[in-house]
């Protein structure tokens, strides 16, 4: 089976609007334009997944199992805006956690790629053909060590603009309905690959 690329989405400040730790699906709300990007990219046949560090689970803060509700309200969330989520990966770990087996460094917590790289692997997908839009630097590294094309959200999200050298996106865009519009700009010229 030929590999499909993708749009990898950051949860927080890109999909949703950025409430810290949340978990409760009655708060989940779209970030400004998200509604209008999810529906352009469904419209387009994209496969979409979300990627997200999660680790209020580390810190003690909900448990892994809130994260299914999650998963239930975001899937309901990108079928109520027309798309379809394929998959909804998250890391729970942070090495400063407080809660044991959480507390670690990890593969899978953004900046690194292992999120992207799990996805790739479960759901058939190229990585060299696809997109990964977040809001901050960290989303941009894990997006370039991954071998994807990287989008940074200029929403205010990132404040500590460390550089180096998987640090730089590819684009940048004021919202996610104007990065889905410059992603869909290259689109059938990656999936004619």
């Amino acid at each position: 089976m030929a590999l499909r690329p993708a749009v990898f989405l950051d949860k927080d400040g890109t999909v949703l609007a950025d409430v810290p730790y949340n978990v409760d699906p009655a708060r989940m709300v779209y970030a400004p334009m998200a509604f209008a990007a999810l529906n352009r990219l469904g419209a387009a046949g994209v496969a979409l997944v979300v990627v997200s560090n999660q680790s209020g689970v580390a810190r003690g803060l909900f448990p892994v199992a809130a994260l299914e509700a999650v998963r239930v309200k975001l899937a309901a969330m990108f079928m109520a805006a027309g798309a379809w989520l394929e998959g909804f990966y998250w890391c729970p770990h942070h090495p400063s956690g407080r809660v044991a087996g959480y507390a670690i460094e990890c593969d899978c917590r953004k900046p690194r790629p292992g999120l992207l790289l799990r996805a790739a692997g479960e759901l058939g997908l190229d990585l060299s053909r696809s997109w990964f839009i977040g809001d901050i630097l960290d989303d941009v590294e894990a997006a370039n060590r991954a071998g994807c094309r990287s989008l940074l959200l200029d929403v205010g999200h990132e404040t500590e603009w460390r550089t180096g050298p998987d640090r730089t996106p590819d684009a940048r865009a004021p919202d996610l309905d104007a990065a889905a519009r410059r992603v869909l700009a290259d689109w059938p010229a990656q999936r004619g690959g």
